[in-house]
């Protein structure tokens, strides 16, 4: 009990709950990666987490290793020391595609053959959904980036900027636990890039994502990510 300003008693004071910490997702721990033949590392010793549902952008001057880290964190290259985990598990021997990350790069790599339908449906295709659900999936994805008309249309008939909406469509349809994204505006120009900078910002947060971000742009990285990390000649900063 505590006396009140009157001087009368009062309840227990109330000590403000504290909202519980959200778990660890993913953790790179002291990672290490270096090219054959470099005297040096283009990664050394990189360690950081990411929590559930979070957004952290890498940024640094180009060559500074955070494409490099990217690529270990996805398992296209492999560590010379070091470790990745996911919920705790280390997955130094899971190969990239049963890791359930997503990829997106700068350049979309969309498949020119398909429509954008089908390119959206690519890795549902990949994980035997069954057709009905498929088509249930793009559709909602489609209106997610705001091309809900599109999904007949040749690739090649796309713009940019709609280019890269249908490559995160296509990276977010087999619900990636993770979404690494690598420079994935830095193609376009700069009018268009500031737009889906923040188009891409509320897309990922609908979608309740788990993203690491590559950008060598600092107010992409401001007005994408929750949190930066920076690196500089293989190190992260701070």
């Amino acid at each position: 009990m505590v006396n009140g300003p009157d001087g009368r008693q009062e309840g227990p004071e109330q000590v403000p709950e504290q909202a519980p910490a959200q778990p660890r997702a993913l953790e790179v721990r002291e990672a290490t990666v270096r090219y054959e033949g470099a005297d040096r590392p283009a990664v050394a010793g990189a360690s950081f987490a990411v929590s559930r549902g979070e957004i952290v952008a890498l940024t640094g001057p180009s060559g500074c290793g955070k494409s490099t880290l990217l690529r270990a964190i996805a398992g296209l290259e492999p560590l010379e020391a070091g470790a990745v985990l996911w919920e705790g598990e280390d997955l130094v021997r899971v190969p990239p595609h049963r890791r359930g990350f997503g990829l997106m790069f700068q350049d979309g790599q969309l498949f020119g053959h398909l429509s954008v339908a089908g390119n959206v449906a690519y890795g549902l295709r990949a994980q035997r959904v069954p057709r009905p659900e498929r088509e249930t999936r793009v559709g909602e994805l489609l209106a997610l980036v705001g091309l809900p008309d599109y999904g007949a249309r040749s690739v090649t008939e796309l713009s940019g900027g709609e280019r890269q909406r249908v490559a995160l469509a296509r990276s977010l349809a087999p619900r990636p636990r993770l979404l690494l994204l690598d420079e994935p505006l830095s193609a376009l120009d700069r009018g268009l890039r500031e737009r889906l900078a923040s188009e891409l910002a509320v897309l990922l947060r609908r979608a309740g994502t788990t993203a690491i971000l590559v950008t060598h742009d600092e107010e992409e990285a401001r007005v994408i990510a929750d949190r930066r990390i920076a690196m500089r000649d293989g190190r992260l900063e701070g």
